[in-house]
């Protein structure tokens, strides 16, 4: 798997962030490189889950709004901003799915299928689609957020951890399982 340079980090730039946190923890007026590094990011991840443009630049804005309100109690665990914008966003969703009621959608469009199948130990030749779409419609909500961080979004199993709460390992052993579900789902007749 190709490792995606939005979500992966040089030593380099880690430490650049850290400096832009804590220059925005002592003024949040110094908050502008973070929201112009991770504003876009956030708004895609937003809106892939719940296609409703309007409604995802408002839940984009509650995320950011959030973090600068609590910038002051991130702490640095060795992973990029994002990822804890990341579990803000994933619950401010959770809240507007409650408060709106909407319904979660997923965005395939930019998944390389291909590779996931890949995973799966599928021939590519004999990819269907729609099954695929139809396996990936039965997984709940946790299996389904796992794949799309794993496969859509090419998120490293740390990173995943860290937005999850969870370990390194776990996040493995989750992610296997949930493509193990996967293909239980998409060889069902």
């Amino acid at each position: 798997m190709t490792v995606n340079p939005l979500y992966h980090h040089t030593h380099e730039r880690l430490e650049e962030e850290q400096v832009w946190i804590q220059q925005a923890k002592s003024n949040p007026e110094l908050f502008g490189p973070l929201y112009k590094k991770y504003h876009e990011p956030i708004f895609r991840y937003i809106h892939q889950r719940m296609d409703d443009t309007e409604m995802a630049f408002d839940v984009t804005s509650q995320v950011f709004m959030k973090a600068l309100k609590n910038i002051h109690k991130y702490e640095n665990r060795g992973v990029p901003f994002g990822s804890w914008l990341y579990r803000i966003a994933k619950s401010e969703l959770y809240q507007s799915f409650r408060d709106k009621q909407a319904l979660r959608t997923v965005n395939v469009e930019s998944v390389t299928l291909f590779e996931m199948m890949d995973e799966m130990d599928e021939d590519q030749s004999e990819i269907n689609k729609k099954i695929l779409f139809r396996a990936l419609g039965k997984l709940k909500e946790e299996p389904l957020q796992l794949i799309e961080m794993r496969f859509f979004e090419r998120r490293s199993f740390k990173e995943i951890g860290e937005i999850l709460d969870i370990t390194e390992n776990n996040a493995k052993v989750k992610c296997f399982r949930a493509l193990e579900k996967l293909k239980k789902y998409f060889h069902e007749k």
